[in-house]
């Protein structure tokens, strides 16, 4: 074997070596391209979530490699947590309003001045209402009673018959009685009928003053709760308002909803002071014209009375002077 012939077999050799060498070089790398595809089909393309302001901003990477950039814009109270992971909203935590804005459950988170304002106020609004219903009986009662006495004086022919009438129960005899008391106390001075007629008008105009008195009696409260609910009901507003100021400056916020139900509380005060003094106007003006109306019927009566009185004497006077002729 020659030199030359050894020369190109080893050269020979030398090139197969080097076309395994870059055989085994590609299949390595062909394998190792095919893990990295299988690897990113199972698990999901990573995300990013950074902040930009008050914007969030999403950044994901596909299969292929693109990069996708997406800003949302977020809601009031929501927070966007981690990188990478779930997001969902967090509300925040936000001021605790009372569930119950009833007039019952508004009174009852009231402030203890505020109470004590609305249930004076009921107290009154009862009291009238009890007032109306006493008042209304008892005047029916009495101009009932007041007109049968007047139709009876009026058609009487005496003091005396008209007494006895009155007397069976047909009416009230006080007016009759005083008359008839006064004629006897004057039965020595009867000859002086103008003076005996000054004495008993006067005794019937002190009843007149007393029967207006006892029937206007218990109606002075419907005036004093007209007159003063609405004041005692702006107070509790005042004083309502007041606490819920200062409950916004220890709460350092002026949210409507966190203020709202203390001036509703507040005014819940002035709508009772309404409720009891607009009723109670109405229904004194009401008494006002009834007893007006009453004290006008024993008016009447008393003229009534007094006519007979005017008559007896009369008859009395002409007694005596016919006696004094017959004489």
């Amino acid at each position: 074997m020659t030199r030359n012939s050894i020369t190109n077999r080893a050269s020979i050799l030398g090139r197969l070596m080097a076309l395994a060498g870059l055989g085994l070089l590609a299949a390595n790398v062909a394998f190792a391209q095919v893990e990295t595809t299988g690897s990113s089909m199972v698990t999901d393309a990573p995300s990013t979530v950074i902040e930009a302001g008050d914007r969030p901003v999403s950044i994901s990477v596909d299969e292929a490699g693109a990069i996708t950039i997406d800003q949302q814009a977020v809601t009031e109270g929501s927070v966007m947590v981690g990188a990478g992971a779930d997001t969902a909203p967090e509300t925040t935590a936000g001021p605790v309003l009372p569930h119950d804005l009833s007039a019952w459950g508004m009174f009852l988170q009231a402030d203890w001045v505020v109470k004590a304002v609305m249930i004076g106020l009921v107290l009154a609004s009862i009291a009238t209402w009890t007032v109306l219903v006493a008042k209304t009986r008892e005047l029916r009662v009495l101009v009932k009673q007041q007109r049968k006495t007047l139709d009876v004086v009026t058609l009487a022919e005496s003091l005396k018959t008209a007494h006895e009438k009155l007397d069976e129960g047909q009416g009230s005899t006080e007016l009759t009685r005083a008359a008839s008391q006064e004629l006897r106390l004057s039965a020595n001075t009867l000859m002086d009928a103008e003076g005996v007629k000054e004495r008993v008008a006067s005794c019937l105009e002190r009843l007149e003053a007393a029967a207006g008195r006892r029937i206007t009696r218990g109606t002075s409260i419907l005036a004093t709760i007209g007159a003063t609910a609405p004041f005692v009901g702006l107070f509790g507003t005042v004083w309502g308002i007041m606490n819920s100021f200062i409950g916004i400056s220890k709460a350092q916020t002026t949210n409507l909803a966190v203020v709202a139900p203390g001036i509703a509380e507040a005014l819940l005060a002035t709508a009772l002071g309404l409720v009891a003094a607009i009723p109670a106007v109405m229904i004194y003006n009401h008494f006002a014209r009834q007893i007006a109306a009453y004290k006008a019927l024993v008016g009447d009566t008393s003229a009534a009375v007094l006519r007979l009185v005017s008559r007896d004497l009369s008859r009395y006077t002409a007694g005596k002077r016919k006696v004094a002729a017959e004489g």
